[in-house]
């Protein structure tokens, strides 16, 4: 089994009164919410966590594209992804991934991807989802019922690019190239290997079997509510006659570790319920505009994720029910040892593809995690860390790619980070360094 730590980047200065004064954490969420000289101190602190995750054994650290939201701060994944590294130097780096429906063209997606697969030595993993609605339809204006469509010719037109040795015309539905090179290519060959997250549409399946492409399905609503949903996806696997390999499919699931079950409650309740509370709280309107979501995906019952009557739930939710409804998985080392097999046998793959800083969790108690359960228990499903520390995970397993040659980046004590960090003014009330405004 394969671990990566993946990190959200969510916004940890959320009033405490945001779900009643504010209809949505997505699209039309004020700016005035965010505090850049906070945000410069927030973003060194999630990208000094995703480059410890290396040193403690993770076999990835990942990183997503969102937009205009308090969920998670990386409009450009592909920037994280490249500082990261040069950062590090064994880890993969799981970019889950650009929305490439939304780039025009498209090809920007593979010659960055392919920088990044260059820069780290061959160690990208790349992800192309479809992207949510808030981001695709409402944030950069596609139509909901042409998304899929540009989706597969964005693909296919990235796909020819990595593919090609020579200059080629591309002459599409949406994007007429006559000359399509890219420069630079990946390293890894054919290509990288590709993820494909999805929050439940059922063509989506289809799709990764098409290509034998990894189907990683993300839902906050934990494991036994997804098991349903991952039932189907198998059958359908079955269908096709494909083989029942475990990294076909992956599921998203937070886990927080401690020393004990009470102490797990004291460290990560507050922090957790910010995230489900405010963090979630997406106008149902946006999460499911007309035409996003076929008929087939309509017929089927594989429902929005964010609709009203599941916000309700969110909004209510206590460290009890997150617990014993298994939206998250939480407790001491043993604890979370046994919910995660239980986890393993029921959902999805032999790769957990997620893990993830959640809601407000404060520096050196950021034990809570994201990671995707696997479909079977393998001799070393997880050794988990202590509390004050990063949860750990080993495995038994390869990454399912093509093997490049190592990287030689090596990662090094952090110098002063930048000019930023010389005081202009002493300390803010929680005692960060308040940076000087230079170039004003």
């Amino acid at each position: 089994m394969k671990f990566t730590w993946f990190n959200l980047m969510p916004w940890p200065y959320l009033p405490d009164d945001f779900r009643a004064k504010h209809r949505s954490v997505w699209v039309d969420i004020p700016n005035t919410l965010y505090d850049p000289r906070k945000g410069h101190h927030v973003y060194h602190e999630y990208l000094d966590q995703l480059e410890y995750a290396e040193t403690l054994g993770f076999d990835g650290i990942g990183c997503n594209e969102h937009h205009q939201n308090g969920y998670g701060l990386m409009p450009s994944p592909n920037l994280i992804a490249a500082t990261l590294a040069r950062r590090t130097s064994r880890a993969a780096l799981c970019v889950i991934g650009n929305s490439i429906a939304s780039y025009n063209p498209p090809i920007r997606v593979a010659e960055e991807f392919a920088m990044l697969d260059v820069i780290s030595g061959g160690r990208l993993v790349a992800g192309f989802p479809v992207g949510t609605p808030m981001d695709t339809n409402f944030c950069y204006g596609q139509i909901p019922a042409l998304t899929r469509d540009k989706y597969r010719e964005a693909h296919d037109l990235i796909m020819k690019a990595w593919a090609r040795d020579e200059p080629f015309a591309f002459d599409g539905k949406y994007n007429q190239l006559r000359w399509v090179n890219c420069w630079p290519k990946p390293i890894q060959k054919p290509h990288p290997p590709i993820y494909i997250p999805g929050g439940g549409s059922i063509e989506t399946w289809d799709f990764c079997l098409d290509y034998d492409y990894n189907y990683s399905y993300l839902s906050f609503f934990g494991y036994l509510r997804g098991k349903s949903l991952l039932d189907g996806y198998w059958e359908r696997v079955a269908k096709r006659g494909k083989d029942e390999s475990p990294y076909r499919a992956a599921f998203a699931q937070i886990i927080c570790v401690a020393d004990t079950d009470a102490e797990a409650e004291r460290l990560y309740a507050e922090h957790c319920l910010y995230f489900f509370n405010r963090c979630l709280h997406v106008f149902p309107p946006f999460a499911d505009p007309a035409g996003y979501r076929t008929m087939a995906t309509i017929k089927y019952g594989a429902l929005a994720q964010l609709t009203l009557a599941r916000q309700k739930i969110l909004e209510n939710l206590t460290w009890k029910q997150l617990v014993d409804e298994r939206f998250i998985i939480a407790g001491s080392p043993e604890t979370v040892r046994r919910s995660s097999r239980s986890a393993s046998r029921g959902s999805t793959s032999d790769i957990s593809s997620a893990c993830s800083t959640t809601g407000t969790c404060p520096t050196g108690r950021r034990a809570t995690r994201r990671s995707c359960s696997p479909r079977r228990s393998c001799r070393t499903c997880a050794t988990c860390g202590r509390s004050g520390s990063t949860t750990s995970a080993g495995g038994c397993t390869r990454w399912t790619t093509a093997s490049g040659p190592k990287s030689v980046s090596r990662a090094r004590t952090r110098p002063v980070r930048s000019g930023l960090d010389e005081v202009a003014g002493g300390r803010d009330e929680e005692g960060h360094v308040v940076p000087c405004a230079r170039g004003r």
